[in-house]
């Protein structure tokens, strides 16, 4: 509250005690006015269940505990709960297309005769599923083609060679050792599990045989060839939906071609085609410019596909 500047005094103590009392008159009314805040904000952000004092009363309700259960009390009503089903805790029971292998447990000879002296009787058996793992291991498959001669005119008579032989069978890889089998391992490791070429080359390593990571690499590269046809059959999967949803994010390509280390690389995904299957597939690119979309959905196929 501003003071009557007509009316000051001269002196210069009387000055100084009005100052002071000035002073107090404003701190008291900044901590009331924080009083105040701390207390609206208790109301509108604390705890609602609280009860509080409302303004002119003087203490809370403290006998009111039993009026208010007789009241409940009164007032309650049998209402009818429909009945629900509670999921049964426990282990989950293992798959029943997994292999089984009994192992039986039974009593030493000597521990089937009762001490009347009558044989017992088997009345049944109590069994316990374990899981067990079997672990990976590699085996050779031997592709065996037979040689046919002519014994008689020893090849002369015929137009074909002295000598036949069945074809060999249609290989992603050919004239290489790995099987279909192996490589979608290698590659289900490597992008499904995110588990590097060099620590798969340690497994194979504990196993026995030795692979190399750039061995494992190239093989990738030529299935990666191989799936270029289903790579355009999941295109037009995706296209064929209602809509395509289109995301892209960073990602570090090492020894590129004509870039730094630290430039940055885009890996795009493509996802759409019908509601009921849809399809996924992940495209990688240098930039994030707008025309890689329409360079995937509308041009020839010329980009590096992953799935």
């Amino acid at each position: 509250m501003l003071c009557d500047t007509s009316n000051l005094p001269d002196s210069a103590r009387e000055l100084k005690e009005l100052v002071l009392t000035l002073q107090q008159d404003y701190e008291a009314q900044i901590d009331r006015l924080h009083e105040q805040i701390r207390h609206l904000r208790s109301k509108l952000f604390g705890r609602k269940t609280e009860k509080y004092v409302e303004a002119g009363q003087d203490q809370l309700r403290l006998f009111d505990e039993i009026e208010e259960t007789a009241s409940s009390q009164v007032n309650e009503q049998e209402v009818p709960v429909a009945a629900h089903k509670r999921k049964k805790r426990g282990r989950k029971p293992l798959p029943k297309d997994l292999p089984r292998i009994d192992v039986v447990h039974d009593l030493p000879e000597e521990q089937k005769l009762c001490a009347c002296g009558c044989r017992l009787t088997k009345i049944g058996e109590e069994v316990s599923e374990k899981l067990d793992y079997i672990p990976a291991k590699l085996q050779v498959v031997r592709h065996i083609r037979y040689k046919y001669a002519c014994k008689g005119c020893e090849g002369v008579d015929s137009d074909g060679g002295a000598v036949k032989i069945a074809p060999p069978p249609v290989q992603i890889i050919p004239k290489g050792i790995a099987t279909p089998g192996l490589l979608a391992q290698i590659l289900v490791s490597k992008f499904c599990d995110a588990l590097p070429l060099y620590r798969q080359e340690k497994i194979f390593a504990r196993l026995g045989i030795n692979i190399p990571r750039a061995t494992m690499a190239n093989w990738a590269i030529h299935v990666d060839q191989r799936c270029r046809p289903l790579m355009e059959v999941l295109r037009s999967e995706i296209l064929s939906g209602p809509l395509v949803n289109i995301d892209e994010t960073t990602v570090q390509v090492l020894k590129e071609p004509g870039r730094d280390n630290t430039a940055k690389s885009y890996m795009w995904i493509f996802r759409g085609g019908p509601p009921d299957k849809l399809a996924l597939v992940y495209h990688y690119h240098p930039t994030r410019s707008g025309e890689v979309p329409k360079d995937w959905s509308f041009r020839v196929f010329r980009g590096s596909y992953k799935i």
